[in-house]
């Protein structure tokens, strides 16, 4: 059974910070590229943050310069260090695992996994 455990939501004011963190079990994690996605109320699903698992890392333009993806293969981890938190932040992140290329963290060759979320939300 492959697991991926988000946790680290929170509710905090703008200008805030967070990390998230999403453990995976159940895969093979050091060749798994792995990505954050968020889901505002009413909005699609969108692609935040990518890591290949060579560690090449790719954002999204409105993170930029707030928002780190790292990974910590030891402890099968891959983390998101948001900063500057902004309303438009709040969503639901989702920790996402894939097989693709080794450095480009864009590519998708494989299968992929989905946790289940936590829940972030940015109050003014």
């Amino acid at each position: 059974q492959v697991q991926l455990v988000e946790s680290g939501g929170d509710s905090v004011q703008t200008g805030g910070s967070l990390r998230l963190s999403c453990t995976a079990s159940g895969i093979t994690f050091n060749s798994y590229s792995m990505a954050w996605y968020r889901q505002a109320p009413g909005k699609t699903r969108e692609l935040v943050a990518a890591i290949s698992s060579g560690g090449n890392t790719h954002y999204t333009h409105s993170v930029k310069g707030r928002f780190t993806i790292s990974r910590d293969n030891a402890k099968n981890t891959v983390y998101l260090q948001m900063n500057s938190l902004k309303p438009a932040d709040t969503a639901v992140y989702y920790c996402n695992a894939y097989e693709g290329d080794r450095d480009n963290p864009l590519y998708y060759y494989g299968m992929e996994y989905w946790g289940t979320g936590t829940l972030v939300t940015v109050s003014s």
